[in-house]
């Protein structure tokens, strides 16, 4: 199965599957759906899961995905290269944790793996220590973004911090420099990848 809420991640990895003769292929364009996939067919080889689709909350849905699937295993997708996400990931019980930029040889080579019953990680994620999943962000520059997760604009943060406005706008522009994030949009969708908060 695999569950992601972007149809062209689904279809493209259903077409590396089938040319490997991996010919039966479900679908699932959330956390709710893979559940009910779960529940309407017997059993599974493998069971990848997008870490951001809708109702995922993190690691949460993958907790929930292993208790569910019972001996099938459930590896994580993500476009978010972590290594210590993956470690947490590993920790938990998955199968694997697959980056959506590996080649497509390496895609089947994973998932062939992870349906032998072997655990997957990509080797510079294996050599690769334990990293600050933060990005070397300051106390300062985190109580800044917690303000851009919770919603909040510059001004908002600026008074719940008790500083200026055009303080904040620098600190934005730091803490979204470091996590290599486009924008403070992006920057909070990173935290929430990463669990920062």
């Amino acid at each position: 199965m695999i569950a992601d809420d972007h149809s062209l991640v689904r279809e493209a990895i259903a077409a590396i599957l089938q040319i490997n003769d991996f010919s039966d292929v479900v679908f699932a364009g959330s956390l709710t759906d893979a559940v009910d996939r779960v529940s309407e067919f017997e059993s599974f080889d493998l069971i990848l899961l997008d870490y951001s689709m809708p109702g995922m909350n993190g690691l949460d849905g993958l907790s929930k995905m292993i208790a569910l699937a019972g001996d099938c295993p459930v590896a994580i997708l993500t476009g978010v290269e972590s290594p210590d996400l993956a470690h947490k990931a590993l920790e938990l019980g998955a199968a694997g944790f697959i980056p959506k930029t590996i080649s497509a040889r390496s895609m089947m080579s994973a998932i062939k793996f992870m349906a032998d019953g072997e655990k997957y990680l990509p080797m510079e994620f294996m050599k690769a220590k334990h990293t600050e999943a933060d990005g070397g962000l300051s106390k300062r520059e985190m109580e800044v973004l917690e303000g851009i997760c919770e919603g909040k604009s510059n001004k908002e943060i600026a008074i719940d911090l008790n500083l200026q406005e055009v303080t904040i706008k620098l600190y934005v522009k730091t803490l979204t420099g470091k996590l290599n994030a486009r924008n403070r949009t992006h920057a909070a969708m990173i935290a929430r990848d990463r669990s920062l908060f």
